[in-house]
């Protein structure tokens, strides 16, 4: 018999999604490290876990008080395993304005939005929520969407599987926090899972990540089987000058004109787009350009820096920063080029000898910097940075913690402009795809078979997608990195903090993203779709798993 038939999840979904939120857990708060002994006691509940209390765990994450992780084990027969996983840190409510107090309370929340929806001129988006909320197929709460709806569906399935002493396989459910800052819940989680299997007889044959999709159709986009999730890194270039005097700007050249020609080269360029398995990356976009003057002068700017997000598909850290350092080339190339003719025509107008022209630049790695920092400094300028660093553990903002570092690099290494200094400037988040192992393809055909039983019993229908377009622990969920692109990134980031220490153990397993669907998540109208969420995504994962496990 399916495991579609004879269950009914909707209202038990809907209750632990509830639960769930009204458990406050904003990334970096009280509340997100109180979270996880709540959500064991959720699971202890269940009569399976009542009975076998120690096969609820919690993990160490981070942090002060100690965040954790959950593992929830289900042991059944054999040593087969099906993994799920969902992040239960929320973003901040402050979007959410006079409403805030209510954000983690949906069905006091629904009302408080309709009542203003109802009472005032809308935009179109709050034209589409108001629509949307008097259906009655939405419900809004911070993180109900992203993504404790995806975890309650989880649990749900959890529960099912333990009612049944006689099946083979087992099932386990992880909820990690730190997914909306740095995924340290997961990778934590991802270091711990080895002991974790060898101690429960546990092989971990797939995994399916639980986190939710956007769609502003009819959910055809949303009902969704992510076969792989994007890449993302944040490559960063700091740019160093030759000030000069505002009255005399030909006898240097300012970092701001190099700058402005490396964003325009990169910034939106279709160029430098992702293509793999039909799908196409969206372009770098640059979150932060800074002057790094402290104050003002009449002086031009000698050091700018700039980062940009790149998400990909196929390409790996190699490849990122190969194409990021060819457009750095030649953008400094031209706008070099570009100010020695503003300066040959100026020097004419005035019929005076033209300033020295700006020599070419440089462009060099972070890897090639450290090297330099050697040769000049010596041990002593090494352990400078590294004091650096350690004086700012607790900065949570990735891109000025690389910018003070790198900036001291230079420093230290004496570098004069003009010339360009590349590197990462966060965490780099792996894409992830199905390949063509036989592992891989082996849970393809289960996922296919779920699928076409789930809609030949009457559920919605189910496409397949490439590539999850959310930064996500699926990056880090069953993956196992190249040691070359592990040793590549580590050279070329300023902050070790922000380097994922792999382990040689770590397991390695085939992931795919099934969760809910819904609209604006993270933001004030955030809500899911309740049909889909609660009732069919718990019945699709049911039967993905009878399918894995039969």
């Amino acid at each position: 018999m399916s495991a579609i038939d004879k269950w009914n999840p909707t209202k038990r979904v809907r209750e632990i999604s509830i639960r769930l939120v009204e458990w406050a857990s904003e990334t970096g708060t009280p509340g997100e490290a109180e979270f996880a002994e709540k959500l064991a006691g959720l699971l202890r509940e269940i009569p399976y876990f009542r009975d076998h209390p120690d096969h609820v765990r919690l993990v160490d994450s981070h942090g002060s008080p100690m965040t954790k992780s959950v593992v929830a084990v289900v042991r059944r027969r054999g040593s087969r395993t099906l993994a799920m996983a969902g992040h239960y840190d929320v973003v901040s409510v402050a979007n959410y304005r006079d409403l805030a107090p209510l954000a983690f309370k949906p069905d006091e929340l629904l009302a408080a939005l309709m009542a203003d929806l109802e009472s005032r001129s809308l935009n179109a988006a709050e034209q589409r929520a108001r629509l949307d909320f008097r259906t009655g197929d939405f419900l809004p709460g911070r993180g109900l969407l992203d993504m404790k709806s995806g975890i309650a569906a989880g649990v749900a399935v959890l529960e099912a599987f333990a009612e049944n002493p006689d099946r083979r396989g087992n099932l386990v459910l992880v909820a990690t926090p730190d997914e909306e800052r740095g995924s340290r819940g997961m990778r934590s989680l991802r270091d711990a899972l080895p002991a974790i299997a060898t101690e429960f007889g546990l092989n971990i044959a797939a995994g399916i990540n639980l986190d939710a999709t956007s769609d502003q159709g009819d959910g055809a986009e949303g009902r969704a089987i992510y076969r792989g999730t994007i890449g993302k890194a944040l490559p960063f270039a700091l740019v160093i000058g030759r000030s000069s005097h505002a009255g005399y700007p030909f006898e240097g050249i300012s970092a701001q004109l190099i700058a402005a020609e490396v964003t325009k080269r990169i910034e939106g360029n279709p160029a430098l787009c992702d293509r793999s398995d039909g799908e196409i990356s969206p372009p770098p976009i640059c979150l932060e350009c800074k002057d790094l003057r402290g104050g003002y002068e009449v002086t031009t700017p000698e050091r700018v820096w700039i980062a940009f997000n790149w998400l990909s598909h196929a390409w790996g850290p190699h490849d990122l920063l190969r194409l990021f350092t060819q457009a750095i080339v030649k953008a400094m190339e031209n706008a070099i080029s570009r100010f020695n003719e503003h300066a040959q025509t100026y020097a004419k107008m005035l019929a005076t000898p033209q300033s020295a022209p700006v020599a070419d630049g440089e462009v060099i790695t972070i890897s090639e910097l450290r090297e330099r920092i050697q040769r000049n400094g010596g041990d002593a300028a090494l352990t400078r940075i590294a004091a650096l660093e350690a004086e700012m553990q607790d900065c949570d903002d990735p891109l000025r913690l690389t910018r003070t570092i790198v900036s001291a690099m230079v420093t230290e290494a004496d570098i004069i402009g003009p010339t360009i200094v590349v590197g990462f400037s966060s965490l780099l988040y792996p894409s992830t795809h199905l390949d063509t192992s036989r592992d891989h393809q082996a849970f393809a055909a289960a996922i296919e078979a779920a699928r076409l039983a789930f809609e030949a019993a009457g559920g919605s229908p189910v496409k397949y997608r490439e590539y999850f377009t959310g930064i996500s622990d699926m990056s880090f969920f069953g993956h196992r990195p190249d040691e070359a692109d592990v040793s590549f990134v580590a050279a070329n980031t300023p902050a070790s903090a922000l380097v994922d220490k792999v382990r040689q153990n770590v397991l390695s397993f085939p992931v795919v993203n099934v969760g809910p669907w819904g609209r604006e998540y993270h933001q004030r109208l955030e809500r899911v779709h309740t049909p889909y969420s609660f009732d069919e995504l718990p019945r699709l994962l049911r039967e993905i798993v009878s399918r894995l496990l039969a």
